[in-house]
């Protein structure tokens, strides 16, 4: 089995592996440099799991920035029958696509 570890930023939960490309939150950092996410919840190092507490102490995975984009538009919409209510608001969200590239212990 490979080797995978569960990252958090932006307040979200990603399982990653080498070579995984995924889009996140949107980083500070200009494309084609490297980003560390010392946010470890849990790594598998192909045989033994092991579980942070809430991080995995020494554990980060190193990431390179592919790009900044935007993502698909999120359409809302309220109404209310007989009332003459009706609301539509758009949003798009700004992304960091990565490319992993280590995970280390």
């Amino acid at each position: 089995m490979d080797a995978y570890a569960v990252i958090e930023t932006g307040g979200k939960q990603y399982r990653v592996k080498q070579g995984d490309i995924l889009d996140v939150e949107k980083l500070d950092v200009e494309p084609g440099q490297k980003v560390t996410l010392d946010r470890v919840l849990a790594l598998n190092a192909g045989s033994s799991l092991v579980v942070g507490a809430p991080v995995v102490a020494g554990a980060s995975v190193t990431a390179e920035v592919v790009d900044q984009h935007r993502g698909e538009k999120v359409v809302n919409f309220k109404k209310k029958r007989r009332k003459g209510y009706h609301r539509k608001v758009g949003h798009r969200q700004s992304l960091t696509r990565l490319k992993v590239e280590a995970i280390t212990a």
